[in-house]
């Protein structure tokens, strides 16, 4: 049975894609089965989606393979849409900050560019 969409994902500027050249087949299957579980499923566990703390609106999308774990920065737009950022595999307990702080910039870009397209 072919599950309903509930939420779109699109990715902005190539951020994603780079990070996704880097994953091997079997976790980017994985990677693949966590963001059609964000499309299909109403409400999001918490193990798969969590908002970054201090940060208003740019959220993380959490996977583990073969004892890695891996984030993607995303947010939400017009609510059922989310929009990936940047990606990369985490190698200690917290998150860097200049990944952070990436997303965040990368938000605010594509806010800004939409803004500029909605007023042009």
């Amino acid at each position: 049975m072919k599950k309903s969409v509930i939420r779109q994902v699109i990715v902005f500027e190539d951020h994603f894609k780079e990070f996704r050249k880097t994953l091997g087949r079997d976790t980017l299957k994985k990677l693949y089965q966590v963001l059609t579980l964000i499309m299909t499923v109403r409400v999001i566990p918490t193990k798969f989606l969590r908002a970054i703390k201090g940060r208003k609106g740019l959220f993380e999308i959490r996977m583990e393979h073969e004892s890695n774990i891996y984030r993607v920065f995303c947010c939400l737009d017009e609510g059922d849409l989310v929009i990936l950022f940047n990606g990369f595999q985490k190698k200690s307990q917290k998150t860097p900050i200049e990944q952070i702080n990436r997303a965040e910039a990368l938000m605010k870009e594509y806010f800004d560019k939409k803004m500029n397209q909605n007023n042009g």
